[in-house]
C-alpha cells in the first residue's frame, strides 16, 4: 500500500499580498513537517477576495490581478518546493480578471482553472472560465474547482470522467446573507457546503479536498469547513467554522478500488437516458 497524506486549509485572508504569502509559508512549513504532500488553500488565497457579492466594486479595486507564469505564481511553487500545493488568485489575462486556481510544486504550474459558475454578482468582477479538465501530478491525477461550481453535478462530473483521482475544490463560501445563524456551526449555508462536498465525492467515488476561507472579510463571513471526504462521502478530517488544517492518510488507489468494486457510478452510467426536453429551464 503507498499512502499519500493530504491536507485542506480553512484560513484568513486578505488584500495584502506580502502578509498572505507570509500565511501560505507558515501553512506550507507546517504541512511539510506533518509529512503533507498534497495542501489545498483557499479560493482567493493570493490577495484575498470580493468584499461583498453584491457587485458595489466602487468600495474596493479588488485582489491584485496576478499572471499564470508571473513572479507570484513563482514564488508560491518555489515555496511549495516537493509538496504539491493548489492555491486561489486572481488571474490576469491581458484586460480580462478571472476567479482562477493554480495547482504547483517545485517545478512550476502542474494545471491552471478559471472558475466557470458565477454566483450572485460575481460576474461584475471576473470573467467564466468554460471548462474542467484533470491533469497529472506526483500524487495522482487530479481535477480543480472553485466554491460555486461545486453546487453543479456536472462538474466534478467531468473530472472524474476525465480520470481525476482527487477533486480539490477551494472556497470563499460564507455563512447565509439573509438569515445568518448565531452559530456559524448551524448556519443553513454551511450546512450545504458539507453536503454538496460529501455528495460530489460519494456520486463520482472519488477523493475530495475542501479548502475554504474562515474569518470575515468585507461584509462576508466565512464558515470555514475545510475537509477530508473519502471516495464513499465519509468525512476522514474537518476543520470545524474556525481557521485550521484538516489532515487525512489514505492510499488513493486502493480506496477507489474498494469504493468503486462492487457498485461503480461511473462504469454504471447510461448515458442515452440523460437527456433535455427542448426548452429546459434557463434563467
Amino acid at each position: 500500500m503507498s499512502r499519500l497524506r493530504i491536507a485542506a486549509v480553512a484560513e484568513q485572508f486578505g488584500r495584502d499580498l506580502e502578509h498572505d504569502f507570509r500565511t501560505v509559508e507558515r501553512l506550507i512549513t507546517t504541512a511539510r513537517a506533518e509529512g503533507v504532500r498534497l495542501l489545498a488553500l483557499p479560493e482567493a488565497c493570493l490577495g484575498g477576495y470580493l468584499l461583498s457579492l453584491d457587485g458595489d466594486s466602487d468600495q474596493d479595486a479588488g485582489p491584485p490581478p496576478l499572471a499564470a507564469d508571473g513572479p507570484q505564481i513563482r514564488r508560491l511553487a518555489a515555496l511549495a518546493g516537493e509538496m504539491v500545493v493548489v492555491a486561489g488568485y486572481c488571474e490576469a489575462d491581458g484586460d480580462t480578471r478571472y476567479n482562477s486556481v493554480v495547482c504547483v510544486n517545485g517545478d512550476g504550474v502542474l494545471g491552471n482553472h478559471r472558475k466557470v459558475h458565477q454566483p450572485l454578482r460575481e460576474d461584475a468582477s471576473y470573467s467564466s472560465g468554460d471548462r474542467f479538465r484533470a491533469f497529472d501530478t506526483p500524487v495522482g491525477r487530479l481535477g480543480m474547482m472553485i466554491c460555486y461550481d461545486k453546487a453543479f453535478p456536472e462538474s466534478a462530473r467531468a473530472l472524474a470522467l476525465d480520470g481525476a483521482q482527487i477533486g480539490v475544490c477551494v472556497s470563499a463560501w460564507p455563512g447565509s446573507r439573509t438569515s445568518p445563524a448565531a452559530d456559524l456551526a448551524e448556519d443553513r449555508w454551511k450546512r450545504r457546503f458539507d453536503l454538496f462536498d460529501r455528495a460530489r465525492a460519494l456520486e463520482n467515488q472519488i477523493v475530495w479536498l475542501s479548502a475554504n476561507q474562515s474569518g470575515s472579510f468585507g461584509s462576508l463571513r466565512f464558515v470555514g469547513s475545510a475537509k477530508v471526504v473519502d471516495p464513499g462521502g465519509e468525512v476522514l478530517a474537518d476543520t470545524g467554522v474556525t481557521a485550521g488544517m484538516a489532515v487525512a492518510d489514505l492510499d488513493v488507489a486502493e480506496v477507489l478500488r474498494t469504493a468503486r468494486r462492487s457498485m461503480a457510478h461511473l462504469r454504471d452510467r447510461r448515458p442515452e437516458a440523460y437527456t433535455y426536453p427542448a426548452g429546459a429551464f434557463s434563467a
